[in-house]
């Protein structure tokens, strides 16, 4: 993402109860393992491969809504679309970097006893397969993804997934916040309550941070936003 917006302002002492993050565009850059999947998944399906552009706004949201609605595909193909793009991506799934900085940031979250949660539209098989590889998995409390079925992938329900499992944890989520990049991550916090900083480094647009709280321009920002 890059943007002009100013950072937002938020009142040094407001103090977060637990922290959701996303995964893809905010923990690991893994816009070019998807985009292979991706284009193997259309070539497979005997559709022309969509640009650069295109294939990139694919990242982030629901893949199966962005079959029936970006791609075209009928509920039967887009299944079948899915299961191409599954078998393909498992393959590079443990290929993705860390985005600088993260781990570090995940580290003084943990240290500082703040709760954390993913909130990922990624299955969430896959969600935990890339966090253990990479030993991010021991920082999080809980981790919420899309369930194989894809009766729970919208944020919204993935993010109300994760905010149950946090109370059932005893763990107070009344002033929770999410970290994504893109607006999909916004619109589903916002279902259920919750405000969401953006992160610069991901791949969204700025027109996608004009109902954040706050863009966080690099991680040594964010981490003053959550705890100081």
């Amino acid at each position: 993402m890059t943007s002009d917006l100013p950072t937002a302002t938020i009142a040094p002492a407001r103090t977060w109860s637990a922290v959701l993050f996303d995964l893809d565009g905010t923990i690991v850059d893994s816009a070019s393992e998807i985009m292979d999947s991706l284009a193997h998944m259309f070539t497979e399906m005997g559709v022309p491969v969509p640009d650069q552009e295109v294939l990139r706004s694919y990242v982030g949201p629901p893949l199966l809504d962005s079959l029936r609605m970006t791609a075209g595909f009928t509920d039967v193909e887009s299944w079948e679309a899915l299961n191409v793009y599954r078998d393909h991506y498992d393959e590079h799934l443990l290929r993705s970097p860390v985005f600088p900085g993260v781990k570090g940031l995940l580290h003084r979250l943990h240290a500082a006893g703040v709760p954390l949660a993913l909130a990922t539209s990624k299955p969430e098989s896959m969600a935990r397969e890339v966090l253990a590889h990479h030993d991010l998995d021991r920082y999080f409390t809980t981790i919420a993804g899309a369930s194989d079925d894809e009766s729970r992938s919208t944020k919204a329900d993935v993010v109300a997934e994760a905010l149950r499992r946090l109370r059932e944890q005893g763990i107070d989520t009344a002033n929770a916040v999410m970290i994504g990049d893109r607006g999909y991550d916004v619109l589903g916090a916002a279902a259920n309550g919750v405000p969401t900083i953006l992160v610069e480094w991901g791949y969204g647009s700025p027109v996608e941070a004009s109902e954040a709280i706050a863009v966080a321009h690099s991680t040594d920002q964010l981490r003053g936003l959550l705890i100081g």
